[in-house]
């Protein structure tokens, strides 16, 4: 009963047809006074249920008011042609794909990702025996640079600096600065 009275009030009311899609849904527009100013209000009429799911992208713009336009027949003819196309285009990618990893021996599983191989993977690093050889001829040179980095620095710090080293702040700016003379608080 409400369908019928919905259908018979649609005579009277001031919207108007704008379009039909493929699926059979009809586009309406209607102007409506809204705070003193008159508006143009859009909205779809399903046919069957209500699925939002199934109005075009273009419709969905014109809804929203981002298409002054509603999209004509021979427009959304073309869309969907190229939407044809594409679906068509992306199947050849796919087939010419997997065409090619079938010739590299490397055939694709079925849902599965390609696991890393981790043996190439671990194999980047050292084992332990050659980590300590590395570690052991490196701590003595630089336990030699560090010997002679800290003579250099007890040669070239400043008495007004050495004088301050019993501060709790570091303290100094600019020329006065030297790295690695600040001591914490002991």
């Amino acid at each position: 009963m409400s369908r019928l009275w919905g259908r018979f009030a649609g005579l009277f009311s001031n919207r108007t047809l704008v379009g039909v899609d493929k699926v059979g849904n009809r586009y309406f527009a209607r102007n409506e006074k809204v705070d003193g100013i008159m508006k143009e209000k859009r909205l779809v009429v399903f046919k069957g249920e209500e699925d939002p799911t199934s109005i075009p992208v273009e419709w969905i713009c014109w809804l929203n008011g981002q298409r002054k336009r509603a999209p004509t027949p021979e427009e959304m003819a073309e869309l969907e042609a190229r939407r044809e196309r594409v679906k068509l285009n992306v199947a050849l990618l796919r087939k010419e794909e997997e065409e090619r990893k079938a010739k590299e021996g490397k055939a694709k599983s079925m849902g599965k990702a390609a696991v890393p191989d981790l043996k190439s993977f671990i194999r980047q690093f050292p084992t332990d025996s050659e980590a300590n050889k590395s570690k052991e001829g490196s701590n003595s040179k630089y336990a030699m640079s560090d010997k002679h980095l800290e003579e250099s620095q007890e040669q070239e710090i400043p008495e007004y600096i050495k004088k301050q080293a019993g501060s709790s702040e570091p303290t100094g700016s600019g020329e006065s600065f030297r790295p690695g003379t600040w001591q914490p608080p002991t």
